[in-house]
C-alpha cells in the first residue's frame, strides 16, 4: 500500500465565507490542514510498512532468535560494549552470553553501534 504524499496546490484564490456559523478560511488555516493530512499519511505510510507479509511463513525458532538478537545489542548498546554488565542486565552468565554473540554474529567492536554480522 502506497500513498502519494503530494498535495496539489489550487490554483484558485480562497474566498472566505462570511457566514456568522463559520470561522473565514485562511491560507495559515489550509496550510495546517494540508500538514496535518500529510502528517496522516507518512504515519499510515509507516505503519504498513511495519505490517508482516501475510504470505510469509514465521516460525516460532526464527521469531524467537530475532527477539533474542534485540535484547542483546539493546543490552550491550546500554552497557557500551561490556559484556559482563550486559549478561548481569540480560540475567545469564557471562559464557552463555559470548556464546549467543559468537552464534549470531552479533559485532562488539563499536561500542555505540551493535550490530548482527552475516
Amino acid at each position: 500500500m502506497s500513498s502519494s504524499l503530494t498535495w496539489e496546490r489550487e490554483t484558485k484564490p480562497v474566498s472566505p465565507s462570511t457566514s456568522p456559523s463559520t470561522s473565514p478560511v485562511t491560507p495559515h488555516t489550509l496550510n495546517s490542514l494540508r500538514e496535518a493530512a500529510l502528517t496522516v499519511l507518512r504515519e499510515v505510510d509507516s505503519l504498513s510498512s511495519r505490517l508482516p507479509n501475510p504470505s510469509q511463513q514465521f516460525g516460532l525458532q526464527e521469531e524467537v532468535q530475532r527477539y533474542e538478537i534485540e535484547l542483546i545489542k539493546s543490552a550491550l548498546q546500554r552497557t557500551r560494549g561490556n559484556q559482563r554488565r550486559a549478561a548481569k542486565l540480560l540475567g545469564v552468565k557471562v559464557t552463555t552470553l559470548n556464546c549467543k554473540i559468537k552464534r549470531f554474529g552479533i559485532c562488539t567492536h563499536d561500542d555505540s553501534d551493535v550490530s548482527v554480522v552475516g
